[in-house]
C-alpha cells in the first residue's frame, strides 16, 4: 500500500531535527520536509496554508480557533520550550531593576500576539503586577508580514500599541533611547524580525533579573509551568479522512526525541566516566522536561489559553478539546 505523502514544514530544533533529516519516519506516512523559520512559517500558514504538518504557534492557533476557523487540528507535540520574560532587558538609564518597574515604560515586542509575548505577558502579570495595560507596546513586525495582520489582530481595549517604522528595528529604538525594555527579544536579522544588534552584550543595556536562569529556576519551583510556544497542526481535512496520522506523527516524534536524549547521554558519558559530572547531573538529565502528549501538558495548556482570554486576545477560555485531535485526548 502506498504511503500517504504530506508536506511538513519546521524550524529545526534538536528534538526535531531526526524528523526533518528522514532519521525518524512516521508509519504509513512519507514526509516532504522543509526548514523555515518560524515567524515565517506561521505567517505563511495563517494567510496561504501551504503545509500539510507544521508547527504553529499556540498563541495564534488559539485566535484562529476561536474565530470559528477550522483548517487545522493540533497534535499534543511541543519542541520548543523558554522561560519567557526571565531574561528581560532594559535600557540603564530608564531605571527599570525590578520586574514591577515595568509599569509606565516603552517596551519592545516582536510581535504582540506571538506566544512569547503572550507568555511574558502571564509572567509579568502574575509575579510582578504588571498588566498589558500599564505599559506602552511597541511592536517591530509590520502589519502586512505579522501574524496579527493574517489574523486581522487589533490592540485589546486599555492597551497601547504602537509600530515600530520600516526604517529602525526593535534593538537600533533600544540603543537610540526609543525603548526603556524588551520583555523578550528574538535578534539576528532575517525573515521578519528587523534586529540585528545583540542588546545583552551593549554596555547600555542590564538584564532586568540579574540572574535569568535563577529567575526561571524559581518560577519554575512555584509554578511548575514550563512554557511552550510552539504546537503541531495537521490540515483538517486530512485528518478527518485519515484520523490514523495523528498518533502515528506523536510518536514519531517521540521516537525522534528518544533518540536526541540518547546522543545527549552517550555524547556526556566521558563527563561522567571522569567524574567531572556527578551521578546527580546525569540522572537529572534523564529526565523528560520536553513531554508530548495531552495528560502531561494540559495545565500548561489551560494557562496559555487563560492567558489568552485574560489579555484579550481570544474572547472566552478554551479548551484543549476544542483544539487537539479527538483520538490524541487519551494521550
Amino acid at each position: 500500500m502506498a504511503k500517504l505523502q504530506l508536506s511538513l514544514a519546521f524550524s529545526p530544533n534538536p528534538r526535531s531535527k531526526p524528523i526533518l533529516d528522514g532519521i525518524v519516519e512516521p508509519e504509513g506516512i512519507d514526509l516532504l520536509c522543509s526548514r523555515v523559520p518560524p515567524g515565517e512559517l506561521f505567517h505563511r500558514q495563517l494567510t496561504h496554508q501551504e503545509f500539510d504538518v507544521s508547527e504553529m504557534s499556540i498563541s495564534s492557533l488559539l485566535m484562529i480557533t476561536a474565530q470559528g476557523n477550522r483548517d487545522w487540528v493540533a497534535l499534543p507535540i511541543f519542541t520548543t520550550r523558554h522561560f519567557f520574560g526571565t531574561q528581560a532587558i532594559a535600557r540603564n538609564a530608564a531605571g527599570i531593576d525590578t520586574g514591577d518597574q515595568l509599569k509606565g515604560k516603552r517596551v519592545g515586542v516582536n510581535e504582540y500576539q506571538q506566544t512569547a509575548a503572550l507568555w511574558s505577558r502571564g509572567f509579568f502579570h502574575h509575579e510582578y503586577g504588571v498588566a498589558a495595560q500599564d505599559v506602552e507596546w511597541w511592536m517591530e513586525r509590520t502589519p502586512e508580514y505579522s501574524h496579527a495582520g493574517a489574523v486581522r489582530f487589533q490592540a485589546p481595549p486599555g492597551v497601547t500599541l504602537k509600530f515600530i517604522p520600516e526604517n529602525k528595528s526593535m534593538g537600533q529604538m533600544m540603543m537610540d533611547g526609543e525603548l526603556d525594555a524588551i520583555q523578550h527579544y528574538f535578534w539576528g536579522g532575517g525573515g521578519i524580525n528587523r534586529s540585528t544588534i545583540d542588546l545583552a552584550k551593549q554596555p547600555e543595556m542590564h538584564y532586568v533579573f540579574g540572574d535569568p536562569q535563577a529567575e526561571a529556576t524559581r518560577y519554575y519551583n512555584k509554578t511548575g509551568i514550563f512554557p511552550f510556544n510552539h504546537t503541531v497542526i495537521v490540515r483538517r481535512s486530512i485528518y478527518e479522512a485519515n484520523p490514523w496520522i495523528g498518533r502515528n506523527i506523536l510518536e514519531a516524534f517521540q521516537k525522534a526525541k528518544e533518540l536526541h536524549y540518547t546522543e545527549r547521554r552517550e555524547a556526556t558519558q566521558p563527563w561522567l566516566d571522569t567524574g567531572v559530572m556527578a551521578p546527580e547531573g546525569r540522572k537529572s538529565m534523564d529526565t523528560d522536561i520536553f513531554p508530548y502528549g495531552l495528560a502531561a501538558n494540559r495545565m500548561v495548556i489551560e494557562k496559555a489559553m487563560e492567558y489568552s482570554t485574560e489579555q484579550g486576545l481570544t474572547p472566552r477560555v478554551m479548551t484543549p478539546e476544542e483544539v487537539y485531535a479527538p483520538n490524541l485526548l487519551d494521550t
